[in-house]
């Protein structure tokens, strides 16, 4: 590793990472409990893109946490949710002499002649590293994915923030304790920084889908890959958004894919994608004509027991049947604890609109004639509000990213308006579940490709 490395000094780098989140974070949160504690009225527009631009300039988990929150309905006021959103896809990138430093700190001083072509100017930029378009000497095109500098550093100061804000939030808001989903969060985050794991789930999911046409995985370039550093195959694609407007045909088609490139590996496999925004899929086209998706980022990738996928099993076919036994028995068995009555009922306000689509033996919209902009926030408003008199309640931290996944299809099928059986593709997915099968494929699928469970 070049001696110039700025990932070498992990100390330094910290205690600066430190002195950034006060500067950045801190005078938008003291105008914010400001605004909130004095009644300011008019200023969380104003305060919600100082925030914005704050996580964006700083990159990192905090970020990522934005873009978590972003997803989920009334857990922010509209305007954070509609700023905090734009850093999904809108990420400040870094610049030339950056991506020249770090490309020399992975492949060292001739990294160059690894390429024919290698455009210095990212064509995305996110939260932990951008992605750069090049070409290998056989003509081949490929996507560079080089982690920004001091990441490590970041992370481990970002997350005693974190830690940090989420005490604050129980203190001001204790309808759900968050413990447990700031211990997943961190342990998401921490595995993204490894692009070498990352290579593993993309492995892993080209070998789950093997057999699905409507969504296609990149190859990995391992040669041309390190820890901070993933190269793969570049898959030409358009935004989603870019048909919201086509054929209903071609909306449903979509929407169809991206339902199974999340529940196949889930109900077969017990494996999700946890990062389902719009930044991290595209559309190819075969003979001018969109067929399928691109599933581009494999850094978010959650492992589950076969138990947990059982467990959403049960709770589907409780609702379906009214089965409160099978209901509670499913909660419990993802590790909701101290479950009173009056507490499972509230649980199954959200459970009945995360799985009211599924439940609904019909074709239809997912939000079946609402707005968008209303779509879960009449359940979340009333989950919230039943929460803080009855609750509180710890929120298990397997949870959290199938709950996150959840919301982010939902998302995808409001802006695709699509109108399918989802009751029909979701029980297509779950058909014959065995817990037992799903370990043993689980097991071989991640020893194929290095991982484990």
């Amino acid at each position: 590793m070049n001696n110039n490395d700025p990932e070498r000094n992990r100390v330094s780098g910290r205690a600066l990472r430190y002195a950034r989140v006060a500067t950045n974070i801190g005078g938008v949160a003291a105008r914010i409990v400001g605004g909130r504690l004095f009644g300011l009225e008019g200023v969380d527009d104003r305060n919600a893109a100082a925030l914005t631009s704050a996580l964006g300039g700083l990159k990192g988990p905090l970020m990522k946490v934005a873009q978590l929150l972003a997803t989920i309905p009334e857990a922010l006021p509209a305007d954070y949710a509609t700023q905090l959103a734009s850093l999904q896809s809108q990420a400040p990138p870094m610049g030339a002499a950056f991506v020249k430093r770090r490309m020399i700190a992975e492949l060292g001083t001739e990294w160059r002649k690894h390429f024919s072509d290698f455009d210095l100017h990212p064509t995305a930029a996110a939260s932990l590293g951008q992605v750069h378009r090049a070409t290998d000497h056989k003509g081949h095109a490929l996507a560079v994915k080089l982690q920004y500098p001091d990441m490590a550093s970041a992370v481990e100061a970002d997350l005693t923030q974190l830690d940090l804000l989420f005490s604050l939030h129980r203190q001001f808001d204790a309808a759900v304790d968050t413990r447990e989903i700031a211990k997943e969060i961190a342990a998401r985050i921490r595995e993204e920084l490894d692009y070498r794991r990352e290579a593993k789930h993309a492995a892993l999911y080209k070998n789950m889908m093997v057999n699905e046409e409507l969504v296609r995985i990149p190859a990995i370039r391992s040669d041309l890959s390190t820890a901070r550093l993933l190269t793969m195959e570049w898959l030409e694609g358009r935004k989603i958004l870019d048909y919201k407007d086509a054929d209903r045909t071609v909306r449903n088609r979509l929407a169809t894919a991206m339902f199974r490139a999340w529940w196949h590996p889930f109900s077969r496999f017990g494996v999700i994608h946890g990062d389902p925004h719009l930044g991290n899929y595209t559309v190819f086209e075969t003979e001018g004509e969109a067929s399928g998706i691109n599933l581009l980022d494999y850094g978010c990738i959650r492992v589950f027991p076969a138990r947990f996928v059982g467990g959403v099993v049960d709770l589907y076919r409780g609702l379906l049947d009214d089965d409160r036994e099978r209901i509670v028995h499913a909660y419990e068995t993802w590790g909701f604890r101290g479950l009173t009555s009056e507490l499972i009922d509230i649980l199954n306000l959200w459970a009945r609109f995360i799985y009211g689509p599924l439940l609904d033996d019909r074709t239809r919209t997912v939000a079946d004639g609402l707005k968008p902009g209303d779509y879960g926030r009449k359940e979340a408003f009333a989950v919230h509000k039943a929460l803080k008199e009855k609750g509180p309640v710890t929120i298990p931290r397997e949870f959290v990213f199938m709950d996150r996944a959840a919301i982010g299809l939902g998302g995808v099928f409001l802006h695709l308006d699509a109108e399918l059986n989802f009751y029909r593709l979701f029980n297509e997915a779950i058909e014959a579940f065995s817990s037992d099968e799903v370990s043993a494929r689980q097991a071989a699928a991640l020893h194929d490709v290095g991982l484990t469970a």
